[in-house]
């Protein structure tokens, strides 16, 4: 008997990030989304340093394609794959409440910012990190993910 439900490997999802300009923030969200399964990651309007990704010591651009778009308008993403911002706004869901997407990409804002209009208006979905204030970029890309994958399995049953 597995550890997880047959839904939980079902389904894949991406990670990126809006604006970004830090290396340090890109390479970990990479490394992250490398380790916990990613399908692909990508960039909307990254600035060519943050591309450079050297904190990605997992080297999981070699892993997983990575997509960099200049504009929100270049974004396309696979049929059926729900687009999921990720930002402190008033309606955005509790992190814990959102039952995630089988198909999903996830997006984040960048370092001293918030996702643009443009994108929001993209997102199928908002989901918010239940914190006083934002976190580190490749802080929240990985709580998010972890979120995603204790989520879709059931919980094992603890001994007595």
């Amino acid at each position: 008997m597995t550890d997880t439900a047959p839904d939980a490997q079902r389904g894949y999802f991406a990670i990126g990030a809006e604006r970004s300009s830090k290396s340090l923030n890109l390479g970990n969200l990479m490394r992250s989304a490398h380790a916990f399964g990613g399908a692909f990651t990508f960039t909307i309007g990254a600035a060519y340093s943050a591309l450079e990704a050297i904190a990605d010591t997992s080297r999981g651009s070699q892993h997983l394609p990575h997509y960099d778009w200049r504009t929100v308008d270049d974004l396309i993403l696979p049929r059926g794959c729900r687009l999921v911002g990720v930002e402190l706004i008033d309606d955005a869901i509790d992190l814990p409440r959102f039952l995630h997407p089988a198909q999903a990409a996830y997006v984040l804002g960048p370092e001293k910012g918030s996702l643009s209009p443009e994108l929001l208006a993209r997102c199928d979905v908002t989901v918010k990190i239940p914190t006083r204030f934002c976190v580190n970029v490749a802080m929240a890309g990985a709580i998010v993910m972890y979120d995603r994958i204790v989520s879709r399995r059931p919980l094992p049953r603890l001994p007595r």
